[in-house]
């Protein structure tokens, strides 16, 4: 109380408002035991990164083969220490809080560069996600929650509650700006809820294919350790539902890992794919008889990715794993070991019930 007091009457020349703000203020530290209570941002996934030294370190993560824990990467600097680097703004000689530029698709894109990739592989293709050729940015989608936590330390974006934005948030608001949710659409009808929209609607997955864990850590640098691809799109089991995925590939010191993930790539298409697409397509048949799918194989020195749809049952996919050798010059990596497996964030192979619709050809399922 006398703490109040004291705050009081150095402020009451200010008026009121700067009373009550004093009132609340030493009722914050007197709570603390006359610290400052932490912010439930400190939280939040994009305070933590939380998620990135949770699939490195744990689920049999690559840390299994480095044995260099997560504090000691580089991964950590990206992670968003204060408001300021979302939310600060030049005014003048001083420096302002701005709502604004925390709006901007340019304030998101320098820590989310893997959708900045993204978006470069399909101007070039024409092929750019929906939303973002309608002119909508990140948080046309993404709440205030989703940038600031809700004080919950989720262990990754795929928890429950960790993520709000979703399709049907927009798609099956009917009278909404937005597109409905046909539930009469052949797919729609067919798939009910057994589907996610992501395995229809994404185009294809981006991946940071091979990144060469041994430069990254002598260079200090990610760029050019790995080869960006965008040409497959993985589907994987996620809580009993097929979903979009990504693959994860890491070498280092001649070691292999590679991670499947379900993965949300910023690449929309409407309408979405056709039947057959995804039904007994190429590499659906390859699977079916037995064979192995390159996903990205080696021909002519160089690293080819797979085109279309790729379902997740790792035992018939096969990846090539280089090694740099110099800038821009790689080579496949010699012998017989086989790469350390991680199923990441809730994912899981495809259900053998999940294969055999896919096994079906279109028409028939």
């Amino acid at each position: 109380m006398k703490r109040q007091k004291r705050l009081i009457k150095a402020w009451k020349g200010f008026g009121p408002a700067i009373v009550v703000i004093a009132l609340v203020l030493a009722s914050w530290t007197m709570a603390s035991g006359g610290e400052e209570e932490a912010s439930f941002f400190d939280k939040s996934l994009h305070h933590t990164g939380e998620g990135m030294r949770y699939w490195y370190e744990e689920q049999g993560g690559f840390m299994d083969l480095t044995n260099i824990p997560y504090k000691d990467l580089g991964c950590k600097h990206c992670h968003v220490q204060t408001c300021d680097q979302c939310h600060a703004v030049k005014a003048g000689e001083k420096m302002a809080f701005s709502t604004d530029k925390a709006r901007e698709m340019d304030t998101c894109l320098p820590c989310h560069g893997r959708e900045g990739a993204t978006f470069k592989f399909d101007r070039q293709t024409e092929s750019l996600d929906v939303h973002i050729d309608a002119g909508m940015v990140c948080v046309g989608c993404h709440s205030a929650g989703d940038m600031h936590g809700d004080g919950t330390p989720y262990r990754s974006m795929r928890a429950p509650g960790a993520v709000e934005a979703s399709c049907e948030s927009c798609h099956e608001n009917e009278g909404g700006d937005a597109p409905a949710f046909d539930p009469t659409t052949r797919s729609h009808k067919k798939h009910k809820k057994n589907l996610d929209c992501a395995a229809c609607h994404v185009r294809s997955t981006m991946a940071c294919y091979n990144c060469h864990f041994d430069s990254a850590l002598r260079e200090g640098k990610k760029k050019g350790n790995f080869l960006p691809m965008k040409s497959w799109l993985l589907l994987i089991n996620h809580e009993d539902k097929v979903t979009s995925a990504s693959a994860m590939s890491l070498v280092y010191q001649n070691k292999t890992f590679i991670a499947y993930v379900p993965y949300y790539t910023h690449s929309i298409m409407s309408p979405g794919r056709t039947c057959a697409d995804c039904h007994d397509n190429e590499a659906v048949k390859l699977i079916k008889a037995g064979q192995k799918v390159p996903v990205v194989a080696w021909k002519d020195g160089k690293a080819v990715p797979w085109e279309g749809v790729v379902p997740v049952a790792p035992d018939n996919l096969e990846w090539v794993f280089l090694n740099k050798v110099a800038e821009g010059q790689w080579v496949p990596i010699e012998g017989d070991e086989p790469p350390k497996v991680q199923f990441a964030v809730h994912g899981e192979p495809l259900t053998e019930k999940q294969l055999k619709k896919l096994f079906m050809k279109m028409g028939s399922q």
